[in-house]
Parts: structure tokens; C-alpha cells; sequence
């Protein structure tokens, strides 16, 4: 797999604070659902070996950054009508039992009407189709990288892990090598979503 550099200022980004029960305590994620009901004002996910990692906030630019996203691709999930976006405070539980929370994702839409009312409400039992993460500078580029590599061993067909620092985009697939975009204007999500291409030179350019 190729591998982006990643700036100084990433390199030596907060390590996420990771708790870990096992094996004393195996955390369930209808439990970890409880837990963040307790504490919503921490954001935090569930690993498939149990453990919370305890995340710090995004920074107040990549907030806006992933708001971009989120508006274009709720954009173009409204026309398409094919599936149902979600934005970061979305939780996922995974094949695998981890509890993520993509910054941005969509989920064909068959496979959302087929859970229950209360899976819905919960962290729904399924891996979304499509997954975006979006690098800050409080994240650390390998922890995103192994994020990616689960969501697409959990049922994702692409996903966009977007280095706005270095204005990379690294897409990942089922069956393929991760690709590397450097300093490209827009990226397309044909063929898993036909006619969405995201716009990047709001990414790639500060904010005024």
C-alpha cells in the first residue's frame, strides 16, 4: 500500500486516549450505546477487541470542511434517492462488532429499510457502502488508514480518506490497492455512486 507523507504537524498529532476492559469486561455495543447516552459530550468509538478510543474534537476548520461534504453529498443523495447520507454522529456497529463513526457515509437504501425501528435508533448493525474520513491535525495518519482498511473488510464498497494538509486523497475498494490522488480539482464515486463527484477546491483552499 502507498503511503502518503504526512506533515510535520500531523506526525505529532494527540494520540487518542484508548481504555481498554478486556479480558476483564467484554464490552457489548448495545452497552457502548448506554455509555455514550450517559456522555454525549464525548466522542468516542468501540474497537472489535473492545476497547473505547476517546477522541479529541475536530478542529473548528475541518468542522467546516466536513460540513462542505456533508452538504454535497446530501445534495446528491436527495436527488438520487437510492440510499440515506449520514453525517458524523452517526454510529455504526460493524460485522466485526466495532462502533465507528465515519465523518460522512451513505447506505443504500434497501439495507437501511431492512432493520428494525429500534436498530435505527441505535448504532444500526451494518457497515455503510460508501465512507468518508477527513484528517485533522489532531489525528494520526496510520490509526485513519487502518480505519479505512475495516470499513472496506466490513462490507464498505469505497471509501475517501481526504488529507486536506498535503490535498491527497487516498480511495480505497474491495479487492483493489489503495490509490493515491494528488492535487486533483474533484474526485467521482461512479461506479458505487453514479453521478456524485465531490468538488475539492473548497477542501484544498483555507478558509476567508
Amino acid at each position: 500500500m502507498v503511503e502518503a507523507l504526512a506533515p510535520p504537524n500531523v506526525a505529532a498529532s494527540i494520540i487518542p486516549l484508548v481504555v481498554r476492559f478486556r479480558p476483564l469486561y467484554a464490552m457489548t455495543p448495545d452497552e457502548f450505546f448506554e455509555l455514550s447516552l450517559l456522555n454525549p459530550d464525548l466522542k468516542i468509538e468501540l474497537t472489535s477487541e473492545g476497547e473505547i478510543v476517546f477522541m479529541s474534537p475536530s478542529g473548528t476548520e475541518t468542522g467546516a470542511l466536513n460540513a462542505q461534504i456533508i452538504l454535497a453529498l446530501g445534495r446528491w443523495a436527495s436527488e438520487d434517492k437510492s440510499g440515506v447520507f449520514f453525517d458524523s454522529s452517526a454510529g455504526f456497529t460493524l460485522p466485526n462488532k466495532a462502533v465507528r463513526a465515519p465523518d460522512a457515509s451513505w447506505v443504500r437504501r434497501e439495507k437501511w429499510t431492512a432493520l428494525s425501528p429500534r436498530q435505527r435508533q441505535r448504532f444500526a448493525p451494518l457497515c455503510p457502502d460508501f465512507v468518508i474520513e477527513v484528517a485533522s491535525p489532531s489525528d494520526r495518519q496510520k490509526d485513519l488508514q487502518a480505519k479505512m482498511d475495516e470499513y472496506i473488510a466490513n462490507g464498505a464498497q469505497l471509501g475517501w480518506l481526504i488529507l486536506p494538509e498535503t490535498r491527497q486523497v487516498m480511495v480505497y475498494r474491495p479487492g483493489q490497492d489503495m490509490q493515491l490522488h494528488s492535487d486533483v480539482d474533484a474526485i467521482a464515486a461512479d461506479p458505487e455512486l453514479p453521478g456524485f463527484t465531490l468538488d475539492l477546491t473548497a477542501i484544498w483552499q483555507p478558509l476567508g
